[in-house]
């Protein structure tokens, strides 16, 4: 099983950026899939999920109307675009797998990426 993530980068308060996850090794549209963050020194923080069919999404509210998740089963692809971005935002940036439901909560999650580093500097 294989999460990667790429995208991630150095840009200014305001800027945007495109996050993506390539899967691989599962069975994609079986899952729901999910992105976290964690900032340094911080707790891993939910970010946004969707299901497995892309039918229904959900995010944190701080994020809520700047962020955007989608997913494409034929490709096994998850991304997240985010608008507006803030120097809150900074962090690493994960993409999840879990096979239940879709989930804000990290514990339903199964496979992890390794992360991408996204810094916004104001």
């Amino acid at each position: 099983v294989q999460l990667v993530e790429s995208g991630g980068g150095l840009v200014q308060d305001g800027a945007s950026l495109r996050l993506s996850c390539a899967a691989s090794g599962f069975t994609f549209r079986l899952y729901a899939m999910g992105w976290f963050r964690q900032a340094l020194g911080k707790e891993r923080e939910f970010v946004a999920t969707i299901s497995r069919s892309a039918s229904a999404t959900y995010y944190e509210d701080s994020v809520k109307g700047r962020f955007t998740i989608s997913r494409d089963n034929v490709e096994n692809t998850v991304s997240l675009q985010m608008n507006s971005l803030k120097s809150e935002d900074t962090a690493v940036y994960y993409c999840a797998a879990g096979a239940g439901y879709y989930s804000s909560d990290y514990r339903t999650y199964t496979y992890w990426g390794q992360g991408t580093l996204v810094t916004v500097s104001s």
